[in-house]
């Protein structure tokens, strides 16, 4: 184990020669939270905190600026080979450092404060982000667009998405009946959505009504409470995936009067397409509103 005070002075000397290597060029910007921080002109050295912020910056085709991302950053494949930097609740300071980034893009629901704090203090930029919804994933890829001087990408892969949506909305419109749905992202114990979170808001964009909206973000519920919701469609995503799946399909299976196993409408779906505030959001969205509305899966662009 180093000492702390070797890893701090390890820490100062890489800050000098990151220091010493960025260009003198820089611009006052404004981040998602309202700090002014200064960025370099052309960022070439970036590190994200989250797997959101990784799959971005690839979208905008900038993956060759990465030089160290969040652990659970999977995708595309290319950024499994990239250094990681911790979790995105749990981020190593040192770690970052190390990489001698010359931007750190941070995303407020997830990272600490304290850790943004601390690479601040050591006098690296942090650009920190708070995409609340579809719209702001879309706001999202401008401002990161504008901070790599890509705005041309940006601007395409935006209006490509803002496209996707309103293709949706417009499907959606014309709906005659809305399923109900109860989404289960949480096993054991059994957990959903409620109002003023993303798959709230991508329940009722692909046509469906959320079971369990209200004012507590993630509700608890037994089977029994879930039975008596009568959902007509349950979708499960969970980390672990097809290692549950199965097990907890079977389970729901002991109520066959529920109108969602009468009709074998219990779906998995991947947790990254649904809680990544990034571009394949949208492809979860999507894929959502084909589940909910089969008959119209082919209009889905």
């Amino acid at each position: 184990m180093i000492p702390a005070s070797v890893r701090a002075a390890i820490a100062l000397l890489l800050l000098l020669i990151l220091a010493a290597s960025v260009d003198a060029e820089a611009r006052l910007v404004q981040d998602q939270l309202g700090r002014a921080l200064n960025v370099p002109e052309q960022p070439q050295r970036l590190v994200t905190l989250a797997a959101s912020l990784t799959e971005i910056v690839f979208a905008l085709d900038q993956g060759q600026r990465l030089v160290g991302v969040e652990q659970f950053s999977d995708y595309p494949e290319a950024a499994r080979g990239l250094p990681k930097v911790g979790s995105y609740i749990n981020p190593d300071v040192e770690r970052v450092v190390a990489l001698r980034p010359d931007l750190v893009l941070a995303i407020k629901d997830g990272n600490p404060y304290h850790s943004v704090a601390r690479l601040e203090g050591l006098g690296l930029p942090v650009y920190a982000v708070d995409p609340r919804n579809l719209q702001g994933v879309i706001a999202t890829v401008l401002e990161i667009g504008a901070l790599l001087e890509v705005e041309d990408r940006a601007r395409q892969l935006a209006a490509d998405l803002t496209r996707r949506l309103e293709r949706l909305q417009s499907l959606s419109a014309g709906l005659r009946h809305r399923p109900r749905v109860f989404f289960q992202i949480g096993t054991t114990p059994i957990v959903a959505v409620g109002s003023q979170t993303f798959l709230d808001e991508l329940i009722t964009m692909a046509g469906g009504v959320n079971l369990t909206a209200g004012k507590i973000p993630y509700p608890r519920f037994s089977q029994e409470q879930v039975v008596a919701l009568r959902p007509e469609i349950i979708v499960i995503t969970s980390m672990t995936r097809g290692e549950v799946f199965d097990k907890v399909k079977e389970g729901w299976r002991r109520w066959p009067s529920l109108p969602a196993v009468r009709d074998n409408r219990i779906f998995l779906v991947d947790s990254d397409l649904v809680d990544r505030p990034a571009p394949r959001i949208f492809d979860g969205l999507e894929q959502l509103f084909r589940l909910f509305h089969p008959e119209l899966a082919g209009k889905v662009s």
